[in-house]
């Protein structure tokens, strides 16, 4: 099992590196002023970050047919839905009955992405000139990936384990570091903003953070050594790990006495890429997404513009606290579902997305107001539904179509995030535009450059609400079971 641990843990650095695109906002204003670009360009540019997701299927495919180390290292030159890909695999093979908690354990740690990639840039560029910093978040991008690619690789592998009760303890432990770093980045975001903490202080507590799941496996590896692998009772039968598992009415029973069939699409019920196109709740699940997390990550594409369109240069400092809360909603869904368990219900994940939205819909009519508190408000719970919808939409791509095609079956339904990005994004890059030639300016500057396309966003969330709840009504195995 100790193993089984590193494998997790290897998930977990490499998500807190792989969304290299989050970090984008921090330095766009000054990519646009570098590179004489307008806005509808700047947009393109960071549609063009996440073009990369149309292709992510091929990621999945090479999943199934080729190691994942080398999956792995080429995702370090071809982006993050390669790591994802590898991340997401490991997560569900190596733990098959708590595939939601080790999903969202490491999947919430890609919400700290910008948060690390900004504290990087605040400890060795602090005293550099905007530009400089601008460039020297594209090195990070380029470098900081491959070097934890080739660090995690010799942990990255597939492994056919039992379940064992030692999970509950390892899984406790975890959630408790994670939340403990949430809280870190949360604060240490709020504190540089009004330079409370040293540049370096912070930086050394979040890779004191990101080392300390470690202790699980290196715990469990003593405890494997000192039991060498098998208890011995008192009578002298062994018993092995797999005791702890039982099997019941055909189903699989967890520690807390849940039936684990149900949560996932049954073996016989398996899709595959071609069948899962032709089915509504494929299209409902796709706009749902693309109205919701993609929004979000439009929102926060045009964080840098935004912020600047105010009169605000905290740009770097808010980039971080959407970063931090959108840790704090990657792991939220992965906590209920911990929860819940312990009391045997099961949660709908559409009923969940739907009830994310609803905030995340508020949170766009409430940046009409010209307030900077509205505004950290804002983005802090945009940044929240953003990656809460993120994490729970692992389990229900697995949960509607199956786990046996999940890596291109997910890649398919994530493509709606370079759709979303050129059509929603364009679309507010026009709007700017637009209120900037009126004001006889290439720049625009007062809410008025923004106000058009945070109605818009605000109602395409409502809409996916709506479609959310549609598509709770007609996953059946998606409703709540005892």
């Amino acid at each position: 099992m100790a193993l089984q641990w590193l494998s997790l843990v290897g998930t977990i650095w490499l998500q807190s590196i792989s969304a290299t695109n989050s970090n984008f906002p921090a330095y766009s204003s000054q990519l646009k002023l570098l590179l004489s670009l307008s806005q509808l360009q700047l947009n393109n540019l960071a549609f063009a970050s996440d073009a990369g997701k149309l292709f992510g299927f091929v990621s999945g495919i090479a999943a199934v047919y080729l190691p994942l180390w080398i999956v792995l290292l080429i995702g370090s030159a071809l982006g993050i839905c390669w790591i994802n890909t590898v991340c997401y695999v490991i997560a569900i093979e190596n733990f098959p009955f708590d595939r939601q908690l080790a999903v969202g354990l490491s999947t919430s740690y890609q919400g700290l992405s910008a948060k690390i990639y900004s504290d990087l840039v605040d400890m060795f560029f602090k005293s550099s000139s905007s530009i400089q910093r601008a460039r020297s978040y594209l090195l990070l991008n380029c470098i900081l990936p491959l070097v934890v690619c080739l660090i995690t690789s010799p942990l990255i592998r597939v492994m056919k384990t039992q379940r064992s009760r030692r999970l509950s303890g390892g899984f406790l432990v975890i959630f408790m570091v994670t939340i403990f770093t949430g809280t870190y980045a949360v604060i240490t975001s709020l504190g540089s903003r009004k330079g409370l903490c040293s540049p370096s202080a912070i930086l050394i507590g979040m890779c004191v953070f990101l080392v300390a799941p470690l202790v699980v496996p290196l715990m469990e590896k003593l405890r494997e050594r000192m039991e060498n692998k098998c208890l011995i009772r008192s009578h002298g039968k062994r018993v092995c790990d797999e005791s702890s598992m039982e099997k019941e009415n055909g189903g699989v029973v967890n520690e807390h006495g849940v039936k684990d069939e149900g949560l996932f699409v049954c073996e016989d019920e398996e899709m595959g890429a071609k069948v899962m196109i032709k089915r509504l709740n494929f299209w409902l699940y796709f706009f749902v997404y693309m109205f919701g997390a993609t929004v979000g990550m439009v929102y926060l594409n045009n964080l840098g513009q935004i912020v600047e369109s105010r009169g605000s240069s905290k740009t770097s400092s808010l980039v971080s606290l959407a970063s931090s809360f959108g840790f704090f909603g990657r792991i939220f869904p992965c906590l209920l579902d911990y929860h819940i368990s312990r009391v045997k219900y099961k949660v709908s994940r559409p009923a969940l997305i739907a009830l994310m939205m609803v905030p995340m819909t508020a949170s766009f009519f409430l940046l009409l107001n010209n307030n900077s508190l509205c505004l950290h408000i804002s983005t802090a719970t945009i940044g929240i539904c953003t990656g809460a919808i993120t994490s729970i939409s692992v389990s229900t791509t697995a949960e509607l179509f199956g786990t046996k095609n999940f890596g291109v079956n997910h890649n398919i339904v994530v493509s709606n995030i370079p759709i979303g990005s050129l059509l929603f994004g364009n679309m507010a890059a026009l709007l700017y535009r637009k209120e900037a030639l009126a004001n006889d300016n290439e720049k625009c500057m007062g809410i008025k450059c923004y106000q058009t396309s945070f109605i818009i966003w605000g109602t395409l969330c409502f809409v996916g609400t709506f479609l959310a709840i549609i598509l709770h009504s007609r996953s059946k195995k998606s409703s709540l079971i005892v």
